[in-house]
């Protein structure tokens, strides 16, 4: 690793916001060797390089994932391998990407993020990276995704091959950990749309069946070990579980959805239900943990900062920098303030602490970035910290989705 992008992990990064004086806070405690103290209930205890398992599958994979769908566009190739290299030297084992990576995706660029990551594959070990990626679900706009047959991608059994034959060359394996499809065939109201309504319903969604007899194939000829969802509804996921149980078929092991303070309130009631061990077992992969980059607190200013993904890309995720979620992402701030905390340390130990998230998937457009976020997971959260958060989320409730 090059010496400017070493430094060394210590207490989690402190925020520049003042504290407030109104009373005193018991302090976020952050994990030490030295500590011989129980940690207070019902947080876990932070441990970036720690291994669960994810859903029914056997894949054993680290809390932390490291997201990757800024190589590519902001970050270069050199980057991209210092970052893997740096994250896995810390512990963490999963790795996300996607077909159509990097975001914002185009033409000119997609398909370069797993080409970085199987050029830093070639000096690793193959069996210590758990990968997953993601199949394209339907869209009329994505429209230079190779498919043979010149047609928009779908989730058909025709175009989950083809994507899956392009992913394995670009990434330079001959298998595939953890294949999801990115987004549903059918429609669904997604990435902050308004309310689902029955009159945007399709009449040629591709059948669960379909989608599950391909995955299957897949399973069998060895390129996929384990399938799951991306932002999926409960009502998918239910449907994946129906199938798979009276057919025979695989079953789903993960989703991954955007959950994080802007965004609780999709999964945190019925679909964390669904996914429980207890019914469908399937492990969430939270995403967007910082909202964009918003929960940093770095777009709070008069000014956003030069090179970040807002200013660089109008309109992108614009959900997560509108005033209710400004709003709201200053009151987090200074609760972090409080408890001497950076605010991306707050939202991320926040997302950690979830019982139902497995993995939680960070990214970062610099070294620095990416080691504040993985110190992030040495943060164990008090019960009065959990309390003032949920102060503020039941006056800010899931801004993002409004």
């Amino acid at each position: 690793m090059p010496a400017a992008h070493a430094f060394a992990l210590g207490a989690a990064a402190r925020v520049a916001f003042p504290r407030a004086s109104r009373r005193p806070r018991t302090p976020a405690r952050v994990s030490s060797s030295d500590d011989a103290s129980p940690p207070p209930p019902p947080a876990r205890k932070g441990n970036p390089g720690e291994l669960r398992l994810l859903g029914d599958s056997d894949l054993m994979i680290s809390e932390i994932c490291l997201g990757t769908m800024t190589f590519g566009k902001q970050n270069t190739e050199r980057d991209a391998h210092a970052q893997l290299s740096y994250a896995v030297d810390a512990g963490v084992n999963f790795i996300d990407t996607a077909e159509m990576y990097p975001v914002p995706t185009e033409a000119a660029t997609q398909g370069k993020t797993d080409e970085y990551i199987g050029t830093w594959l070639r000096s690793r070990r193959r069996e210590d990276v758990v990968l997953a990626t993601k199949v394209s679900g339907r869209s009329d706009r994505i429209t230079w995704l190779p498919r043979g047959d010149n047609e928009t991608p779908r989730v058909k059994r025709k175009h989950i091959m083809e994507s899956v034959e392009h992913s394995l060359s670009r990434l330079q394996v001959d298998h595939i950990d953890l294949l999801q499809i990115h987004w549903p065939d059918r429609y669904v109201s997604l990435f902050g749309a308004s309310p689902y309504d029955v009159a945007n319903v399709n009449d040629d969604d591709v059948p669960f069946e379909e989608q599950l007899r391909a995955f299957d194939d897949l399973i069998r000829q060895g390129k996929v070990r384990h399938l799951g969802v991306s932002n999926e509804t409960s009502w998918g996921v239910c449907e994946f579980a129906r199938i798979a149980a009276t057919s025979g078929m695989p079953k789903l092991v993960s989703i991954q959805n955007s959950y994080s303070l802007l965004t609780r309130g999709a999964f945190e009631t019925d679909l964390a239900e669904v996914c429980s061990p207890s019914n469908a077992n399937v492990g969430l992969l939270a995403y967007s943990p910082l909202a964009g980059g918003a929960l940093t607190g770095k777009y709070l200013g008069e000014s956003p900062p030069e090179g970040a993904r807002f200013t660089m890309f109008p309109g992108y995720m614009e959900r997560f920098n509108k005033s209710a979620t400004r709003e709201a992402t200053a009151e987090y701030a200074r609760v972090a303030g409080e408890y001497g905390l950076s605010p991306a340390a707050l939202a991320l130990a926040f997302v950690r602490s979830r019982w139902f998230v497995t993995s939680t998937i960070i990214g970062a457009t610099s070294m620095e970035q990416l080691g504040e976020n993985i110190d992030a997971f040495n943060v164990e959260m008090t019960q009065e910290c959990l309390d003032d958060i949920d102060a503020v989320y039941k006056k800010y409730k899931d801004p993002a989705m409004s």
